[in-house]
């Protein structure tokens, strides 16, 4: 089975030859392979006449055009196509009763579209472009277990509660977050899940004052406190800090006790506690998205680290991830490159106190800490965006800084953008950055027109674009998916490595930190009032600090060496806190 398909968002034909037409074969001969449709301003390819030749794909100078090869028996299995020459979707995973079903996999590749079907939001069509209906759901279902579903569904014995992955729309709610989630209570348990959320302090707030953190877990809590048969959570973890995450997904485990849940995430750590079983996602971002089978949580995150599905003999990463038991030695280990003494800053009711420490040529160094205890405002203080109130920062060194919040400040392209920062030609740049990042799929989109995954690219981009002796990055995970989370781990623990300088990360993914981590800096205290942190330290000794403080014992994975985290209460984590040791039981 042979599909074509084109980005409409890349592809720009006013601004290029008509390459993809000006060089078919099939065109060339007199068929109508490729034809420009007028009423939509872009090509259409036909997949019937389309010998696969490839040569369009290379030609189009947006590389908007994709031409898969897939397997014939997937044709059985398609279950939604957004248009001609569009996005196709195959297969859907099933949300089991009392469990939570995780789904993974690249941004862009199906997710949503999911999410949206289950949800009853779009009714699937099955690669039939013209208009569909629910008894063609049915029929097609007839015999499966999905009949059920999208029967209750459709007869509306099915209430559906959902979560989006975006929650900025929510400001601009009226009134206070109280009244907005009593409104909202059909449960009656807004008391006791505000308490079990710690969203207790801000319920007399109004939305539009409330952190991206805060409103996250209001947004979380406006879905469970609907009286639903499944709950839909997309990217519940965003915002969140480490003991959040882990909070929240208690409470959502609570709720799966008598109902169905999916949750599509991309924190592994997270994933792996929350969930009971996981299905996977692999395909080719915006052209097609195939679902695996499903997999109990421990196997399922495995296999996705492995990157080969057997059962099905796909391979979809090249390499496997594997996890360091310990972080590997530096060359550079012995040569001191930026040096700060005890640090103290105060403003706005906060203070924050800094112990002093000397960071290493070559190395990353990850800080790891609640939400507002003073992360963001140290990485400001080594940046030189701030200054200490006592303490002094070694301001010899070069700084290049990536904030935490990042907006689009250029109406330019991306690459107009990038080229009054560095030389974009330098060979170092587009081997070891833009092509990890895959920048050049979007060179010359607008930033404004960027999506946050995209963006975030970016401004990593940007960043490690510069030349600098010390790289700080502010929450570089965020809006990226698994895939370029690791490769965004890798890519940085590279670029140090390969221009001995050092980098410090604050991110709010344990899996991402551990990832790419020498040693740690911990924050901690109370939120918005004080905070204080530790010197660098070896990454046991930083890890077991981090983790004892919000209460959560780690493990590792015998077949990955990836961190795992313990539940609360299991005869592991009762025996590892006994002996104090919170970091890595080692098998």
């Amino acid at each position: 089975m042979r599909i074509a398909v084109i980005d409409f968002d890349r592809c720009q034909p006013k601004k290029c030859a008509k390459e993809c037409i000006k060089y078919c074969p099939g065109v060339r001969i007199g068929d109508e392979t490729i034809v420009f449709a007028e009423e939509k301003g872009k090509p259409v390819i036909s997949e019937e006449l389309c010998t696969g030749c490839g040569i369009c794909p290379k030609k189009c100078p947006f590389e908007a055009i994709y031409i898969v090869g897939l397997p014939n028996e997937l044709k059985k299995d398609l279950i939604h196509q957004y248009g001609e020459n569009a996005f196709r979707l195959f297969r859907l995973p099933y949300p089991r009763d009392s469990a939570v079903t995780g789904l993974i996999g690249q941004n862009g590749i199906g997710k949503t579209t999911i999410v949206r079907i289950l949800s009853g939001e779009i009714v699937p069509n099955f690669g039939e472009l013209e208009e569909t209906d629910e008894e063609k759901v049915l029929e097609y279902f007839s015999g499966t277990q999905f009949y059920d579903y999208f029967d209750a569904l459709y007869e509306k014995r099915m209430k559906t509660a959902y979560k989006p992955q975006y929650v900025d729309t929510l400001q601009t709610a009226e009134g206070s977050a109280g009244n907005l989630l009593e409104k909202i209570d059909e449960r009656g348990e807004l008391r006791s899940l505000a308490k079990k959320m710690e969203i207790e302090n801000i319920l007399d707030r109004g939305i539009s004052a409330i952190s991206g953190g805060e409103l996250q877990r209001v947004a979380i809590a406006a879905c469970l406190l609907k009286e639903a048969d499944i709950y839909i959570l997309d990217e519940p973890s965003s915002y969140l800090d480490a003991r959040q995450r882990l909070n929240v997904a208690k409470v959502i485990r609570e709720v799966a006790e008598k109902k169905r849940v999916l949750v599509v995430e991309h924190d592994l750590i997270v994933l792996d506690y929350l969930a009971d079983y996981v299905t996977m996602m692999y395909g080719k971002i915006a052209a097609y998205g195939i679902v695996s089978h499903p997999r109990t949580v421990r196997q399922g995150i495995n296999v996705y680290l492995d990157g080969y599905l057997r059962e099905e003999n796909i391979r979809f990463r090249t390499e496997p991830v594997k996890f360091e038991v310990r972080a590997p030695s530096l060359t550079w280990e012995n040569e001191v490159l930026l040096k700060f003494g005890d640090l103290k800053k105060s403003y706005g009711g906060f203070s924050l106190e800094v112990k002093g420490g000397e960071i290493n040529k070559g190395e990353v160094v990850g800080v790891l800490g609640p939400n507002a205890t003073g992360k963001t405002t140290f990485v400001k203080m080594l940046a030189g965006v701030i200054s200490p109130d006592k303490g002094e920062v070694d301001v010899k060194v070069k700084v290049s800084y990536k904030p935490q919040y990042i907006k689009p400040e250029f109406s330019g392209s991306v690459f107009e953008a990038l080229s009054k920062l560095f030389e974009l030609g330098d060979p170092f740049f587009q081997s070891e950055i833009a092509r990890p990042l895959n920048l050049e799929h979007f060179f010359n989109r607008a930033l404004n027109e960027l999506s946050g995954g995209e963006l975030q690219r970016v401004a990593i981009a940007a960043c490690l674009g510069r030349e600098a002796e010390v790289y700080l990055l502010d929450e570089p995970s965020a809006y990226l998916d698994v895939e370029q989370r690791l490769n965004v781990a890798r890519m940085i623990r590279k670029v140090m490595e390969k221009k001995g300088s050092t980098g410090i990360i604050v991110d709010h993914d344990v899996l991402f930190t551990d990832y790419i981590s020498d040693r740690l800096m911990v924050f901690y205290g109370e939120p918005g009032i004080k905070g204080f942190s530790t010197k660098p330290l070896g990454m046991k000794e930083g890890m077991n600090a981090f983790l004892k403080d919000i209460g959560v014992t780690f493990r590792r994975d015998p077949e990955t060496g990836r961190p795992r985290a313990n539940k609360e209460g299991s005869q592991k984590d009762r025996e590892q806190k006994l002996k104090g040791e919170y970091y890595y039981e080692v098998p």
